[in-house]
């Protein structure tokens, strides 16, 4: 994160709590971050407040830039100005979609998170992160090269996060149930289960410096349990990771970032691996 030079705000005037804002300042106070602030809007004129908001950043010694723009859609918007600009960091509040509207259209938050290359932060609470905890979500179970760059990513992310808010990184790894016909032996019984899983996370602990009572190895679906300890530990920000699962062109996100993002009382940084990240450039690039 201290290697992001340009972060991306995504405002919306109708909303003035401005969340997206605040944490982008914060994070920016940090790591010297320009500030490119984007109203997606066809419709009204925003150019007086672009201004005015700009000035008063400027005033406060932030660097940025403004921009109102609109294509097909939102999510499209967003990607295209992240783009254009190099922005190594899209904020955006989120507001959760109604139940029925989201089981008949794709919500464009979850859009974003499966298409923006960059790593996205939405913002859905107004606590403080000062001195919170950050919860880092990983997949110990797959220690395959492409899961071991993104937990690394992750859990760096998640350092930096905890640094710059003084706050404590915890590490969640979610484990399969007992399965009888399972092939394996190990993956009949919870005890053996949770051993091997235990045994996979000494290496991983000290790899990333991760001590036994900021770990926690919970039996269940990530999708259930990545909330649930969150909400356990008054969770500030969670930080997911996703990779593209067989068959869907390497574009797609694994749902669980998607499932959780209404779920979680906290802030939510989504991030995905670098070949998925060139995947997505590319498929921007073509439109």
């Amino acid at each position: 994160m201290q290697a992001i030079r340009s972060i991306l705000v995504v405002l919306e005037p109708d909303r003035p709590e401005g969340l997206a804002l605040k944490r982008a300042k914060l994070i920016a106070n940090v790591t010297q971050s320009h500030l490119h602030l984007l109203i997606c809007d066809k419709k009204s004129d925003h150019s007086a407040y672009l201004s005015d908001l700009a000035a008063s950043l400027t005033a406060e010694g932030f660097s940025a830039t403004t921009q109102q723009d609109w294509l097909d859609n939102l999510h499209q918007t967003v990607i295209a100005a992240q783009q254009a600009e190099g922005c190594g960091l899209v904020i955006k509040q989120h507001y959760p979609d109604n139940p029925l509207k989201k089981a008949l259209l794709t919500p464009d938050d979850w859009k974003l998170l499966r298409f923006c290359p960059a790593p996205v932060l939405m913002v859905k609470t107004d606590r403080p992160w000062t001195g919170g905890v950050i919860l880092a979500a990983v997949d110990v179970g797959n220690s395959d090269g492409e899961h071991r760059t993104l937990h690394a990513g992750i859990v760096s992310h998640g350092y930096d996060i905890a640094s710059l808010a003084q706050g404590t990184l915890h590490v969640i790894s979610a484990h399969p149930s007992p399965m009888l016909s399972a092939a394996d032996p190990t993956f009949q019984l919870k005890e053996t289960i949770e051993a091997r899983y235990r045994e996979e996370c000494r290496a991983f602990q000290a790899e990333f410096d991760v001590s036994d009572e900021r770990l926690h190895i919970e039996e269940g679906p990530a999708d259930v349990l990545i909330p649930h300890i969150a909400h356990k530990l008054q969770a500030v920000v969670t930080i997911i990771g996703t990779v593209a699962r067989t068959g869907l062109s390497g574009a797609l996100v694994g749902n669980t970032a998607e499932v959780v993002l209404d779920t979680l009382e906290s802030d939510v940084l989504v991030l995905k691996p670098d070949d998925i990240i060139s995947h997505l450039e590319e498929l921007v690039a073509q439109r």
